[in-house]
């Protein structure tokens, strides 16, 4: 990294951007708690000459309880050959057509601690990966080792955004299972296929991995003499699976046609059946979405339906056999570009909840702009509907240079 730098320094010059931003976000329910109080500083380094190009993103919040998150999102050296390029060390891998959703978008672990509010290039946490590329006119072939796993980044105990589990009893949590050991036989392996024609593109992706958020194992102490339960332990462990699938995009007339879906083999899912172990099960998953864009009057209008289903479901799984949410963009500038007002909506079919997520961006000066927006919880129950209590307003100030 410091040859490549100094190889770079003497005959490139070294790009640096970033911004700075304050993230301020309060409940709209009494007493209008805050919901976040996030100082950032973010900084990106790069650089390329004819053989090789470097980028190196660490960043820093600062949060109004005095804690601090260092963190580096991407460090790598990208080598480029006369047929291919080799990008070496951390960084971010986004495949799939979907918006707001992972679907064949499985390199990248996500960080889900503010749930899915955070804006999506920040969600992506960054892996330390081998990525080779090849590219033969319209063609192009990837191919991902990652030699140590890196998982969901969950929000932590006592979190708003912490997910509500209904457990008979106040658990215990053994942690022994929860690391997987940086070796060779746990290493990942992705790999992808796209084509980039005149008149479609399409991707071809597959790979076998540790599956990025934990089953929870449960193990009951039952009281012999009543039967009663008097202890829970929960045991979270990540498991390995495989995954085939793809996605396209085609434009039809003022339309654009997008489509995307995944297999997934070796899934765990909890169950509430007493007589199996563990209260997890193992099942084939089919995860798919068809989506639609179109431009109307200078407003950008997409909308997306997401499924996930479980082959051979059985009673007791926790999660439905079909799952189904929506999701729509209206998206519109004025000003010349200086004033974004946009509505993005999840809308879970299943339990009828929604996150509503209007914003107006309004870029104040060079470099400066300022948004407000809000996300409002709707619903009783499911994937959005648990957070009801969460709805809140929020003010964005950033610099960018």
């Amino acid at each position: 990294m410091f040859l490549s730098y100094s190889h770079l320094s003497a005959q490139e010059n070294v790009n640096i951007s970033g911004y700075l931003r304050n993230y301020t976000g309060v409940l709209t329910e009494s007493p209008n708690d805050f919901s976040i109080v996030q100082n950032t500083f973010n900084l990106n380094f790069s650089g390329q000459s004819e053989k090789v190009a470097f980028k190196f993103n660490p960043y820093l919040h600062y949060y109004s309880d005095k804690k601090i998150d260092l963190g580096i999102r991407e460090a790598y050296v990208n080598l480029f050959f006369n047929n291919f390029d080799l990008k070496i060390g951390k960084q971010q891998i986004i495949w799939g057509k979907a918006e707001g959703v992972f679907i064949t978008d499985i390199v990248s672990p996500k960080d889900l601690r503010e749930f899915l509010l955070p804006d999506f290039d920040e969600i992506r946490s960054g892996i330390t990966a081998f990525k080779l590329n090849y590219t033969k006119g319209s063609h192009t072939l990837d191919a991902v080792w990652a030699p140590v796993f890196t998982p969901t980044q969950m929000p932590e105990s006592g979190s708003i955004w912490e997910a509500k589990m209904d457990f008979p009893i106040a658990p215990t949590y053994d942690y022994s299972t929860s690391v997987v050991q940086g070796n060779l036989e746990n290493s990942e392996y992705f790999a992808r296929y796209s084509l980039m024609a005149s008149a479609f593109d399409f991707e071809l992706v597959g790979g076998q991995f540790y599956y990025d958020d934990p089953a929870m194992h449960l193990t009951k102490q039952i009281n012999p003499a009543t039967m009663q339960l008097i202890g829970l332990t929960v045991r979270p462990e990540y498991h390995r699976v495989n995954m085939g699938g793809g996605s396209f995009s085609v434009p039809l007339g003022g339309f654009v046609v997008r489509g995307e879906g995944a297999y997934y083999n070796g899934r765990v899912f909890q169950t509430t059946d007493a007589t199996i172990k563990d209260a997890t099960i193992e099942k084939d998953n089919l995860h798919y979405m068809a989506g639609l864009d179109y431009t109307l009057a200078g407003v950008k209008l997409s909308a997306q339906f997401i499924q996930e289903y479980i082959l051979d479901y059985e009673d007791g799984i926790y999660f439905d056999e079909m799952e189904n949410t929506m999701t729509f963009l209206a998206k519109k500038d004025f000003l010349r570009e200086r004033l974004w007002l946009e509505l993005f909506s999840y809308i879970g079919l299943n339990n009828e909840d929604a996150l509503i997520r209007p914003k107006v961006t309004y870029a104040f000066a060079d470099g400066f702009e300022i948004l407000c927006g809000a996300n409002i919880f709707l619903g009783e129950q499911g994937r959005f509907g648990q957070y009801d209590a969460n709805d809140m307003i929020y003010l964005k100030f950033k610099y960018s240079f």
